[in-house]
């Protein structure tokens, strides 16, 4: 349950500490140490040796943090509403996560975002981190949820069987999660895939596992409002996991990321998206691959803090509009008989 307005703790205030100033926590809101109770909690998972190309997304967090200074976390207009106001939001801080063991690893993210999640209608957005976080959050939320749908925003369909004989890394989550039970079959789809693939069976194999795929040439045909049409469809009222990996976003807008695909969404284009996907039932997010060597001037990282503030908002949103529906349903209920 949100907690009660007049006890929740938002940002600090950038008309009183500048937002070069202050704090270190996401946009500077609320330490998770600050609260008895939260909602939503934002959490660090700096691992990435999942990674097959470019290292250096475990160093996503720290740089996506530094980049949400520039929020001005209070009133999202597009929402039309102030999301710190409405619901507990805190930052959680980093997974403490070996670097060494990939399988090691994903045992730790499961065991800290579990505990995360542990009591009330907790959600969590993670900030990667390599994909590989993906399959961790994945089981903690069905330990508490059952299987969910997938919303996926990326450029790779990441449903590979093995590569080099690694079963578990950031292009074989998905296939695990289908494997391992987590996903709802039939109900989960992959945005902004593109580029040339390894084998045709990839995409095969992808279809068999049951995930329905709008590539980026996709959208220049059918646009973003048919493409949010077909999302809602797919995923109706289950609960569902958004994973964006930051290169569906063209190298162009984030050019700090491991594996870069030519062709990919603008970010106006992605946050459009999201931004009319209201009314979804989400469980838990995250914001995977940035790579901040190969960043310019916090391009990519400043993209990936107004997606997890969106992220957040959407999950505000999504509630409130529930909220209401239930209260007409009961005025509805109550005037007929």
């Amino acid at each position: 349950m949100p907690q009660p307005k007049d006890t929740l703790i938002g940002a600090l205030p950038a008309t009183e500490v500048p937002r070069f100033a202050g704090k270190g926590t996401f946009a500077r809101i609320a330490d998770i140490h600050e609260v008895d109770d939260y909602d939503v909690a934002i959490l660090g998972v700096p691992f990435d040796g999942g990674t097959s190309y470019r290292p250096g997304a475990r160093f996503g967090p720290l740089a996506v943090r530094q980049a949400a200074r520039a929020l001005r976390p209070g009133y999202h207009v597009e929402f039309g509403l102030a999301p710190l106001e409405e619901v507990q939001v805190v930052d959680a801080g980093d997974i403490t996560v070996t670097p060494y063991d990939i399988a090691e690893a994903c045992k730790q993210i499961e065991n800290h975002a579990s505990e995360i999640l542990r009591g009330g209608d907790r959600r969590i957005v993670s900030i990667g981190g390599d994909h590989t976080i993906a399959l961790p959050n994945l089981r903690a939320l069905h330990a508490k949820h059952g299987p969910v749908a997938l919303l996926h925003f990326d450029a790779h369909l990441d449903t590979w069987d093995t590569y080099f004989n690694q079963p578990v890394n950031h292009g074989t989550i998905f296939r695990r999660a289908f494997e391992e039970g987590l996903l709802v079959e039939d109900h989960s789809i992959h945005v902004g895939i593109r580029g040339p693939i390894y084998d045709k069976m990839d995409l095969n194999d992808d279809a068999r596992m049951g995930f329905r795929t709008i590539r980026a040439g996709d959208l220049d045909v059918m646009g973003i409002e048919a493409a949010v049409d077909v999302v809602r469809r797919r995923i109706g009222d289950i609960p569902v996991y958004v994973s964006v990996d930051i290169d569906v976003l063209d190298p162009a807008f984030a050019p700090g990321t491991g594996t870069p695909e030519a062709g990919g969404l603008t970010s106006r284009e992605l946050l459009r998206m999201l931004r009319q996907l209201t009314g979804l039932n989400i469980v838990g997010a995250d914001i995977v691959e940035v790579a901040p060597a190969y960043d310019h001037a916090e391009i990519t990282c400043i993209a990936a803090a107004t997606l997890v503030f969106d992220l957040v908002s959407l999950m505000v949103s999504s509630s409130a509009a529930k909220a209401v529906s239930a209260a007409e349903s009961l005025e509805d209920t109550a005037l007929s008989r």
